[in-house]
């Protein structure tokens, strides 16, 4: 949404994250990320901490879920998302305002630690989806599927590629055996002659040029 306020937390969580359902289903989990920022003080030469920012979250759907299995109190965590502010009535019925995150990503920080990642099966995974937008075992893949190189309706075998359709071989090829085209009655090299004076007499008679006898030879 346009006008939103986007900004990355980078701290510890405070807690486990608090996993809860709402009146429509949804799952949300809840979180505070600890964001300490560190100065260098030239007069004792180490670093010092400074004022703590301890920025509320919340994480919905299935990112509740994998944020409630994966993150753990004092994990150093990379957040980024949304700023929100909401109002509610406390217990004591006075009215507060906070100003929270709402995550759009989370993950490990991986400066003082590692992580393995494990993806999860969803509609629009990486393998084994139907439908989705996946690399293998799906419409519309490298192989094996609609479309694909081999093995399918319209590749280069079995279909109307180079072998086996109308292509070069075993298709609507060029006709064989075609007589050449005969030659007119009138053209001197196209008669035979048994006596083989097709070229001997040739020029002999003067008709062959439209002259007569009473003109002179060259």
């Amino acid at each position: 949404m346009a006008g939103e306020t986007i900004i990355t937390v980078v701290g510890n969580l405070t807690a486990d994250p608090e996993i809860r359902t709402t009146g429509n289903g949804a799952s949300v989990a809840s979180f505070t990320i600890a964001s300490t920022p560190r100065t260098w003080n030239r007069n004792s030469n180490q670093f010092e901490d400074g004022q703590a920012l301890f920025m509320r979250c919340s994480a919905w759907r299935d990112m509740a879920e994998h944020c409630a299995q994966s993150l753990s109190k004092g994990m150093r965590v990379i957040a980024q998302g949304r700023l929100q502010q909401r109002s509610y009535q406390a217990q004591d019925g006075s009215q507060r305002t906070v100003v929270e995150m709402q995550v759009d990503e989370i993950g490990p920080s991986l400066r003082y630690a590692t992580a393995q990642v494990t993806r999860t099966s969803s509609a629009s995974g990486y393998a084994g989806n139907r439908g989705g937008n996946g690399f293998t075992g799906n419409n519309g893949g490298y192989a094996n599927n609609n479309g694909g190189f081999g093995g399918n309706a319209g590749g280069y075998q079995g279909g109307a590629g180079y072998s086996g359709g109308a292509g070069y071989q075993g298709g609507a090829s060029a006709p064989a055996n075609v007589a050449p085209a005969a030659a007119p009655a009138s053209d001197p090299w196209g008669n035979a002659d048994s006596s083989a004076a097709s070229f001997g007499s040739f020029g002999a008679s003067s008709s062959e040029f439209g002259g007569n006898d009473g003109e002179p030879e060259f």
